[in-house]
């Protein structure tokens, strides 16, 4: 590329970065504080910092490793003071260094997250997304294999590693257990990790669409995990067949739990239980599954996170001629990623805000409609949200003859003895620092302890805990 050549035009730029948006920013750091690449490759990615470079030398950025480092959790947009989405903007930049052919700083970046990220198969369908500047993820995965495989036999002859044995239970193989166990096994522990489900990955296998993440992506990034020694014991429910003190009697020294959000939210309205209306986890468990599944004709699906975006362009893939989101806030308070309302928009997906469901109407047994009433926003609270509060006369029905309910998501923990702290929300209370719950001995993370988040932040969640997990069994060897 020619070091004259103008490849962002003022224009764009200014655009681009929303300029108006972007001279009050301070500097407070709290996009870089929030961010989970930021922690997993410290000095490597620093995302303020990038957004700067675009500013001062776009061209420059083109040929920057960072810029292809952004997983978009959009953590930085949801905690920045003024809504900058650096993501969006990161993927611009992407966009314009495909189209000059500056593919050398994507080399270096999937090395960064070979060496640094666990999971990097997984992590770069469902987080970094190359294929949205363009490229074939297919090849980059062949890449990124080749890549796992040298820089591990690197390793492997320049460290040994030395351990007493000791052995650490892990509970769940999603993103937060896997990555547990990966770093756990390669620092020399003895690993068995225990799943309820017949098949391991978690809410990675049961949750996210195959479209997504395929599987066959998961099932090589799990067959690496069990060649490091790690042992996974499917269909095994903590709680029911065996229970804490039989991981201690088994002479585990430490347990992990991260059994996710796998318990849907319930809907108090009338109508609920009718058997077109199914709840979001079950429906794409059941599609990830390749279990037969039917979809109405006119499918509505009710919330605004991810999995609701998830469950609505599913509907659309097998075949339902019109699916619509209802949302009871607005575009803004939308929890879902930007990015994947943007992309379910483009596959044909129609989201209706500040409209909430009152009831559901039957014929026969069969949905046939929903009625709905149309909402305003109040003033913020002390949580810092708007609440939805009911327009009083404005009710309508929307004709709809399948409902899924994706309202929310929490975790199921009656398996837990007494003595672990919970928080008021029903997620598992840990130490900020350590991640050990009030249990000495047992930790926790991902979903579990934050609620539903980013695969990329279960897994920074997972890399914390091994740390913490090797500084404990090190304290108990004396």
């Amino acid at each position: 590329m020619d070091a004259e050549e103008t490849i962002i035009s003022k224009e764009d730029l200014e655009r681009l970065l929303d300029v108006d948006k972007l001279k009050y920013c301070n500097e407070c750091g709290i996009c870089t504080a929030s961010c989970a690449i930021a922690e997993l490759l410290e000095e490597d990615y620093n995302p303020r910092r990038l957004l700067e470079k675009i500013f001062l030398n776009p061209n420059n950025v083109l040929a920057s490793d960072e810029l292809w480092l952004c997983a978009w959790c959009y953590s930085c947009y949801r905690h920045c003071p003024q809504a900058l989405k650096l993501p969006e903007i990161f993927l611009f930049m992407r966009k314009s260094a495909t189209e000059h052919g500056l593919m050398q700083p994507l080399e270096k970046a999937l090395k960064k997250i070979v060496e640094n990220v666990p999971l990097p198969l997984v992590t770069t369908f469902v987080c970094f997304h190359p294929d949205r500047a363009g490229l074939e993820m297919e090849k980059i995965s062949e890449k990124i294999e080749r890549m796992r495989e040298e820089y591990l036999k690197k390793e492997k002859r320049k460290r040994t590693v030395k351990t007493s044995g000791e052995k650490i239970a892990i509970i769940g193989s999603g993103p937060a257990g896997l990555t547990v166990a990966y770093e756990s096994s390669r620092k020399g522990y003895g690993v068995t990790i225990f799943e309820a489900l017949s098949e391991p990955g978690g809410m990675l296998g049961k949750c996210i669409p195959k479209y997504r993440l395929p599987k066959h992506v998961l099932t090589k990034e799990i067959e690496f995990i069990k060649n490091l020694g790690v042992e996974i014991r499917t269909s095994v429910k903590v709680g029911k067949d065996l229970d804490f003190k039989d991981l201690w009697k088994k002479g585990y020294k430490a347990i992990f739990v991260g059994t996710g959000v796998h318990k849907s939210q319930k809907l108090k309205i009338e109508g609920r239980d009718l058997k077109d209306v199914v709840h979001a986890l079950d429906f794409l468990w059941k599609v990830n599954s390749d279990k037969k599944t039917e979809v109405g004709r006119n499918v509505v699906v009710i919330g605004g996170g991810n999995v609701a975006i998830d469950a609505a362009e599913t509907a659309i893939r097998l075949g339902a001629e019109e699916v619509t989101i209802l949302y009871r806030r607005s575009k803004e308070e939308m929890p879902a990623n930007p990015w994947e309302i943007k992309e379910a928009e483009h596959e044909g997906v129609k989201i209706e805000f500040l409209v909430a469901p009152k009831k559901i109407l039957e014929d026969n047994g069969n949905v046939y409609a929903v009625e709905c009433v149309r909402m305003q926003l109040s003033e913020l609270d002390e949580t810092g949200r708007r609440k939805p509060i009911p327009i009083v006369g404005s009710e309508f029905i929307r004709e709809t003859d399948m409902i899924i309910l994706a309202i929310g998501e929490a975790p199921d923990l009656e398996f837990l003895p007494k003595e672990i702290e919970l928080n008021e929300n029903g997620t598992i209370w840990v130490n900020p620092i350590t991640m050990e719950t009030s249990l000495r001995g047992v930790f926790a993370g991902g979903d579990v302890v934050t609620g539903p988040a980013t695969v990329i932040e279960a897994i920074r969640d997972g890399k914390r805990v091994a740390e913490s997990v090797e500084n404990y069994l090190k304290s108990l060897a004396g």
